[in-house]
């Protein structure tokens, strides 16, 4: 009963892994997944599961580096990281203690960078020499963890704002420097653009009446910050009145001995008088003069990106229950702002959190756009050539061997090699670009190359008039085969591993190729042959 799975088992494995491609590229289950807001249908790119690359699909492409710089090999005297960070930012005016970081990398330091965008390289070193830190040197960039932060941000805003198919990989040039680069299919340049350009951070401050400054108004920044929030909702509209909101908890949980910072909130409201037993605050802020306005009570800000987006004062019953101190154990709080877009822009902020540094798309950064419809030519031109390389494959087979049980099975068999790239392609939602359909024809022309070798081996000698003369041909063959895939292999690896752009999808996709080949449809094609040359 298994006699005949036994002796074919090759060619079962064969049809098994073109059905599983069969069901990656066309079932529902496989399909891509939804970025909030979207749709399976609008996440789709056609009749199967497969996601097209910006070449394929028309969109945006940004590669721009992270603003900043950083001090390497310092030393830090015992110091921990945080004190080593807050010593350097000291020496630098105007500039937050959470631009400037330190990174330990040896037991006796590591780097110490700044992503303050305004300070230069001679600000930077100054106050490096004042902290009395030794370093080696200062360059112009970040850290590895910063852009690694970076990446992983940029790629949360993508599918936090519903632009599916976009990616984030960080590349390098031939002088050293690092860039962090953005494809978004299907979306235009300055959409893209401004998504990315800047940093995204939120945070709550309060102004209050103080008769000594200036302009009568004083203010305690950074009440919240962004790591304070937490369960951050949607942007909804604001029923019965203009403006919108985004629900949002503030988190209510800390290390034993400090306080979470809902309570550091609600105490903070009490004590500049945005909350009180009578009631809540109301606000009358000037956005012109970021100022009080007369008679105004105490108001909360709205930050983002060091502009403030909106003043509020408080509702009476949430104003009590932090004057009761109830409020901290829930943390339920809603943001208020004047338009829905910029309610959306928080709410994908929030999700995603704050670039570590800012990106540098007008000086050093570069983008492009290619049009739907171009990527829809692209399209189609690639369909075009694949099809072409397909037949002009297999007139050169038929040519040679004039014989369709040779022939025939051989391009069935390379067919199902590429089918199986598409398949896998579809199920991790590799996105294919046009490098990677010049590896499906590389895959065909090698695949064929391979095939041949094969048959020409197993021919070459005359009839096939037993398995076991069969085998010891194949076998033969198979060893030229083998030698020839790890060259490939290796020569191909330096591509995959390095970051060179649509390079790697090319040399991803060969290198699968070569692997099925070697595992699936060489052997597969073997058993086809055997079946139909042997004799007895």
């Amino acid at each position: 009963m298994f006699e005949p799975i036994k002796k074919n088992w090759r060619v079962l494995l064969l049809v098994v892994v073109v059905l599983g491609a069969t069901v990656a590229l066309f079932a529902p289950q496989f399909g891509p997944e939804t970025a909030p807001g979207e749709s399976a249908d609008e996440a789709t790119q056609g009749i199967t599961n497969l996601q097209y690359g910006l070449d394929l699909a028309g969109g945006t492409r940004v590669r721009a580096p992270l603003l900043g710089y950083t001090a390497t090999d310092v030393v830090f005297d015992g110091e921990n990281p945080s004190q080593v960070a807050s010593d350097v930012a000291a020496g630098l005016d105007g500039t937050s203690a959470r631009d400037v970081s330190a990174v330990r990398t040896t037991e006796e330091g590591g780097e110490v960078e700044v992503t303050d965008a305004s300070v230069s390289e001679e600000e930077f070193r100054a106050a490096m020499d004042a902290s009395g830190y030794a370093y080696d040197g200062i360059r112009s960039g970040v850290t590895q963890e910063s852009r690694d932060a970076a990446e992983q941000v940029i790629q949360d805003k993508i599918n936090e704002a519903g632009l599916s198919g976009g990616s984030v990989q960080q590349v390098q040039s031939i002088t050293g420097e690092y860039f962090l680069l953005i494809e978004v299919p299907g979306q235009g340049r300055q959409d893209v653009i401004d998504l990315l350009e800047e940093r995204g951070t939120v945070q709550i401050a309060i102004a209050y009446p103080d008769s000594s400054a200036d302009d009568g108004t004083a203010l305690e920044e950074d009440v919240l910050i962004q790591d304070d929030f937490e369960d951050i909702g949607t942007a909804s509209r604001r029923e019965g009145s203009a403006g919108a909101y985004v629900p949002v908890s503030v988190v209510n949980e800390a290390p034993e001995g400090e306080r979470s910072p809902a309570h550091r909130f609600q105490d903070a409201a009490v004590e500049y008088g945005v909350a009180s037993s009578s009631g809540g605050a109301r606000c009358n802020y000037d956005m012109e003069t970021d100022a009080l306005g007369e008679g105004s009570d105490s108001c909360l800000l709205l930050v983002v990106d060091g502009e403030v987006v909106n003043a509020f004062g408080m509702d009476d019953g949430l104003a009590r229950s932090m004057a009761e101190g109830s409020w901290a154990d829930s943390g339920n709080f809603r943001l208020t702002t004047t338009s829905f877009s910029d309610a959306q822009t928080i709410s994908i902020n929030l999700r995603a959190g704050a670039l570590p540094a800012e990106l540098d798309i007008s000086g050093q950064g570069t983008s492009s756009t290619i049009s739907a419809s171009q990527g829809e030519n692209f399209r189609l031109y690639s369909a075009i050539t694949g099809i072409f390389a397909v037949f002009a494959v297999a007139g050169m087979v038929f040519l040679r061997y004039r014989e369709p049980k040779v022939a025939l099975p051989m391009i069935v068999t390379a067919l199902a090699e590429v089918y199986a790239l598409l398949g896998f392609a579809a199920l991790v939602g590799y996105p294919l670009e046009l490098a990677v359909i010049a590896g499906f024809i590389a895959v065909v022309g090698t695949g064929v190359d391979d095939l041949v070798i094969i048959a020409d081996e197993v021919m070459s000698e005359g009839e096939v008039n037993s398995r076991t003369v069969f085998d010891s041909r194949f076998r033969r063959a198979f060893w030229v085969i083998g030698a020839a895939a790890a060259t490939t292999i290796v020569a191909m690896s330096p591509l995959m591993v390095l970051s060179l752009g649509d390079l790697s999808g090319f040399a991803i996709f060969t290198i699968l190729g070569v692997l099925i080949g070697v595992l699936v449809t060489r052997p597969a094609y073997g058993d086809i042959l055997r079946r139909l040359l042997t004799i007895r």
